[in-house]
């Protein structure tokens, strides 16, 4: 029986303190809702009466802590199934870093690794050799790499994940596309080059806080749902909350039930995939 058999995986959320450290990224008053702690203790009554039995934590800051912090968590939750953490891709003792963190008390729930590309000011970073070098690493310590990126990075994403077939490549929130002007090009275009590599699945997350926030509507993010539907089909797309940056514009439930409206075309099996089954192949979340 694997994570999801009795229920959802929410394969993408987070977790902070600020008495622990700084999210820097939390600026300005649109982002003013998120600038308090957010933890697992808030989390689990959402999500258990939404029927999540597992979830992914996602790393939120380029610092090398917090991913043994976030092992630590999943050693002591029955809810965190798997972790993608930090680490520096550049370092020239990257796969020492992997190993090392294997190793940690929770090191067994590492299953991914991610990088804030989105920040980076070249947008063919993910191609520099040391961070080619560093995808490696993460390929051979047998975990997925998580790709936070915008359109424009795309075309470099493609590239990566064709250059590393032997690595897992989850694309996070669609890749930031702009649904609030309602535009699908040049990103769709995008988006089906990368879904062609087999070795790509993405994540049906982080719609809402594309859209408007405040009037924000299903048939509105439906193109874009449908694009990756289309594109990787439902045996390679997984639901993520993106809680609780998602708080911005929509509740847990909220998320979840557009989510299950955007895949309500689809057979048993395949909401099955959507919403448990891809986030437990591509993660190797525990059986």
């Amino acid at each position: 029986m694997n994570a999801a058999a009795s229920g959802l995986v929410d394969a993408h959320h987070h977790v902070w303190d600020l008495s622990v450290r700084d999210q820097d990224w939390i600026t300005g008053p649109e982002l003013a809702p998120l600038r308090r702690d957010f933890s697992l203790h808030d989390l689990e009554p959402e999500a258990r009466a939404a029927g999540v039995t597992a979830t992914v934590l996602v790393q939120t800051v380029t610092v090398a802590e917090e991913t043994p912090e976030f092992l630590a968590l999943a050693a002591d939750s029955d809810l965190v199934a798997g972790v993608v953490g930090w680490t520096d891709l550049t370092a020239p003792d990257v796969a020492d870093t992997l190993a090392e963190l294997r190793e940690q008390p929770g090191g067994a729930h590492l299953v991914g690794i991610r990088h804030q590309v989105q920040g980076e000011p070249d947008p063919r970073w993910l191609l520099r050799p040391d961070v080619l070098r560093g995808l490696t690493a993460v390929a051979d310590e047998g975990l997925a790499y998580d790709l936070l990126v915008k359109p424009h990075q795309l075309e470099a994403a493609v590239e990566a994940a064709r250059q590393l077939p032997q690595l897992t490549f989850v694309l996070d929130h669609l890749a930031k596309p702009p649904i609030a002007t309602g535009k699908l090009d040049p990103w769709a275009e995008e988006i089906r080059a990368l879904a062609t590599l087999p070795n790509t699945v993405c994540k049906l997350s982080g719609l809402v806080t594309e859209a408007d926030w405040d009037s924000w509507t299903v048939a509105g993010l439906r193109p874009y749902a449908d694009t990756v539907l289309d594109a990787f089909g439902p045996g390679r797309l997984m639901f993520g909350s993106d809680w609780p940056v998602c708080r911005l514009a929509a509740g847990y439930a909220q998320v979840l039930d557009a989510a299950r409206a955007l895949t309500s075309g689809l057979s048993p099996a395949e909401q099955e995939d959507v919403f448990a089954g891809t986030a437990v192949r591509a993660y190797g979340l525990p059986v």
